[in-house]
């Protein structure tokens, strides 16, 4: 079928070859075979697929492909340049301590420690020097087991801490984590879900500098 359909282009170009070349050419050609333009013959003709001229392209680098970046929003926008250009103060300065919040400076905010582990996560309420007002864990509100360990229930937890402490009117605090575990984040988010204004967020998680020695490899 494709010889068929290329039937006529053959006759258009012998045409157009022989009228060209001048008949000397045309003849030498007919009579060498070195042009053969007969209908038996496709081996003059072919076609190069696009996918294939594409691949050559891009083997010897005529064509430049550009690489969409996928980046998060506010990855490349560095700290500084938002510090400078917007003036955020969500940095500690030296008149943090003596700052209102809500009519109570800083250093006089209640704090609620969060202590996430792997298998638990604790949450302690205590004042500006340390005495604890209340405690609250997974455990206590009925997450048994590997529940306990969890970010749904930490979450839960926080959200009931919350309640009573709005309920006691402290609804500003400062917010303190410790560990690595699943309900670091997820308290946080549950104690503003309850509705309590968090105007400070610090890590505390310890770090071993100089860790001890390692058991001895197992002899097998």
């Amino acid at each position: 079928m494709f010889r068929q359909l290329l039937t006529p282009v053959r006759a258009v170009l012998q045409n157009l070859g022989a009228e060209s070349v001048g008949p000397k050419l045309a003849s030498h050609c007919r009579s060498s075979g070195a042009c053969d333009f007969s209908a038996t013959s496709s081996a003059a003709y072919h076609t190069s697929p696009a996918l294939f001229l594409g691949r050559r392209q891009r083997k010897e680098g005529n064509t430049s492909f550009v690489q969409k970046e996928y980046v998060a929003d506010g990855e490349k926008a560095s700290i500084l340049e938002v510090r400078q250009s917007k003036g955020d103060d969500r940095f500690p300065d030296l008149h943090l301590p003596t700052r209102e919040f809500n009519g109570i400076m800083f250093k006089d905010l209640p704090i609620v420690n969060i202590k996430a582990t792997l298998n638990n996560t604790l949450l302690c309420v205590t004042d500006s020097f340390g005495a604890a007002y209340t405690t609250r864990s997974c455990g206590y509100d009925g997450f048994k087991n590997a529940r306990k360990g969890t970010n749904v229930a930490a979450q839960a937890t926080a959200f009931t801490l919350g309640k009573k402490l709005m309920q006691r009117g402290f609804r500003t605090v400062r917010v303190k984590v410790s560990g690595l575990g699943a309900g670091r984040l997820a308290a946080v988010r549950g104690l503003t879900f309850a509705g309590v204004n968090v105007v400070s967020l610090t890590d505390y998680t310890p770090i071993s500098w100089n860790p001890p020695r390692p058991r001895k490899q197992r002899r097998l």
